[in-house]
């Protein structure tokens, strides 16, 4: 025989105001905290709507209003870094499922290697009264003058790609930086046991790191691996490789880097750009190094089909940018109470699971 859930019968306001013997629209005005009622009334109407799991529809109350929530999208142009394409789309994904809500998506972007583009484009939205507001703060000190004056302000604001605590963001949506840093560690050491001194490289490429929260978490992760493994005959060097753009200035750098180290075994890319290592590798096959980086870009992909990057750390960029919009709307339109943190998976994408990812809506 089918097994069925019981029927879960729908508290309605009408209950509750009989139950409290008092009218529909006092109810309403506890449930939603406007108007005046007394203590004592109000302290009865909450009591009895407790003991019947009173549960409002707010799906009902999101379409009965018809109000425009106005969202602001500060985001770096996707025309200077293929990666930044990607949560665009997610962000437009959202944008399109929660428009018959009210949602409405401004988008500000501005250029991610200047700094004066992003502090301009987030002082011209601070002052457009919008409902909330999603970013990318991959400048760090520059965006917490702004995160001060939203939160003094009261708008709510979601962070992806780069994670800022203490400014108490409704919700950060991303990964966990360290813990990505502590994967290519340990993907880039795997089956190496000999004694023999041998080094690992971290690359931060076209990247202010020292402004960059981010990718100094995903070092410290990488370097803390090493520290606290039984790694006594390897070392870690990191460097900053600048105008992976320009191939003969990009290589020069890179040939310094492995002269000097001769010994190297591996490279993490902090960044997207594992493909600007993975070309200099392709043309200098003399090198045999294992290469670990981020994201599902084009020019990633046609290595990682290729072999010479082994690994990709799939960061969903498209991911970040729908449930930023879709937490800001979940506490602006239903109420909900949000986590402050949305922690994505750390995928290790190889050539032999690409297409599982690659077909993936979020």
């Amino acid at each position: 025989m089918e097994n069925k859930e019981p029927t879960k019968n729908v508290v309605r306001i009408k209950d509750i105001a009989e139950l409290a013997n008092v009218s529909t629209g006092t109810v309403d005005r506890v449930l939603h905290n406007r108007g005046r009622v007394s203590e004592e009334v109000k302290q009865r109407v909450l009591s009895i709507a407790r003991e019947l799991n009173y549960e409002p529809n707010m799906l009902a109350r999101a379409l009965v209003s018809k109000r425009e929530f106005r969202i602001a999208a500060l985001i770096p142009d996707a025309s200077l870094d293929d990666y930044w394409a990607e949560p665009a789309k997610g962000i437009r994904k959202a944008e399109a499922e929660l428009r018959q809500y009210g949602l409405v998506v401004y988008y500000h972007i501005f250029n991610q290697f200047d700094v004066n583009s992003f502090k301009e484009e987030a002082e011209k939205l601070s002052g457009l009264n919008y409902d909330g507001i999603l970013l990318a703060p991959v400048f760090y000190r520059e965006s917490l003058t702004f995160l001060n004056r939203w939160k003094r302000d009261q708008i709510p604001f979601n962070l992806f790609n780069t994670h800022i605590p203490d400014y108490e963001p409704l919700s950060y949506i991303g990964q966990d930086s360290y813990q990505s840093g502590v994967v290519a560690a340990k993907l880039l050491h795997y089956g190496y046991l000999s004694s023999e001194p041998i080094s690992f490289i971290i690359a931060h490429i076209d990247e202010d790191v020292a402004n960059s929260s981010h990718l100094i978490k995903k070092e410290q992760g990488f370097m803390d691996y090493f520290d606290t493994a039984d790694t006594p005959f390897v070392k870690v060097v990191r460097t900053e490789l600048h105008k992976s753009s320009d191939q003969r200035i990009f290589a020069q750098q890179l040939d310094e880097l492995l002269a000097k180290n001769p010994d190297a075994r591996g490279i993490f890319v902090s960044t997207s750009r594992a493909y600007a290592v993975a070309d200099y590798l392709e043309n200098n096959p003399q090198h045999k190094l294992r290469l670990i980086g981020y994201d599902l870009l084009d020019k990633n992909l046609t290595h990682l089909n290729k072999g010479t990057i082994n690994f990709l750390i799939n960061q969903n960029p498209k991911g970040q940018g729908y449930y930023g919009i879709q937490l800001l709307i979940e506490h602006l339109v239903f109420k909900k109470k949000i986590n402050p943190i949305k922690y994505l998976p750390l995928d290790i994408i190889t050539k032999e699971n690409l297409h599982y990812y690659i077909e993936s809506e979020i």
